[in-house]
């Protein structure tokens, strides 16, 4: 399986495509042949990355989206399905702020995860999932985290956005039976990306902190195993798989040398 590609000449669409996850899919799914339909917040960075792809002989659209707002969601797919048939979704959007207790934490940060991570997942999806179901073909990519089914101290309504994905993936998957769509939850353990970067608001070393003492998945980990689900022959669906870093067994226990 791993060496046959039947996602050439596909599209795909990738939310949070400008960094970490979404931009690792972005080359590896180009890399494979795959038009792009890239989206993301900042727009600068999106040009970048277009220009950066003209390397691979594929289709590259991007749009400025936050998934958070519906009107635009929605705007932003009557134009995309003007223009293509969309084969892939990867839901990448998605982010973690700050880490401390219930009691202490900052409301508009809860807004934030859960607009993002839960609401903006089902705009996008909502969106994409009728036009798939009328062509009785698709992938949909949920990413979510090992947080999804095991809470870690602090994490709280980060690990509940995640819990969300996670019984979506699995709502969808019961909601398209019948259908050839398929939905697949990754959860990735500790990977090396801006997410530790954006939780602590900036503070590179105390994001630097967090992988200290081991060698944590990159990005690029996670793509290659996206590419290699959606590679899976048409009637083998992989719903979940949770990836980890050798080092690292759970969100709490892993080892760090020294």
């Amino acid at each position: 399986m791993a060496n046959t590609n039947r996602i050439k000449n596909k599209t795909a669409v990738v939310t949070g495509a400008t960094s970490g996850i979404g931009q690792a899919c972005a080359y590896a799914l180009a890399e494979q042949g795959v038009n792009l339909i890239l989206m993301a917040r900042r727009e600068e960075r999106l040009a970048d990355l277009k220009a950066a792809l003209s390397q691979y002989s594929v289709d590259v659209d991007t749009y400025v989206l936050d998934v958070r707002e519906l009107d635009k969601v929605n705007q932003v797919f009557a134009d995309v399905y003007a223009k293509h048939q969309v084969d892939i979704l990867i839901n990448n959007a998605g982010l973690a702020l700050g880490l401390g207790n219930i009691d202490e934490g900052r409301i508009e940060q809860w807004e934030q995860m859960i607009d993002t991570n839960i609401k903006g997942l089902l705009y996008v999806s909502r969106a994409v999932i009728p036009k798939m179901r009328e062509q009785n073909s698709g992938h949909i990519i949920n990413i979510g985290s090992m947080a999804g089914g095991i809470t870690y101290p602090g994490g709280n309504v980060y690990c509940a956005s995640k819990s969300a994905v996670h019984t979506l993936s699995e709502a969808m998957n019961l909601d398209l039976v019948g259908t050839e769509i398929r939905v697949s939850n990754i959860a990735p353990g500790a990977a090396e990306t801006e997410f530790s970067k954006v939780r602590f608001d900036g503070n590179d070393s105390q994001a630097d902190a967090v992988y200290e003492g081991f060698q944590p998945l990159s990005a690029e980990d996670i793509a290659d195993l996206i590419v290699y689900v959606l590679n899976a022959p048409a009637h083998v669906n992989i719903q979940q798989v949770l990836m980890m870093p050798t080092a690292q067994r759970s969100p709490t226990v892993l080892h760090r040398d020294n």
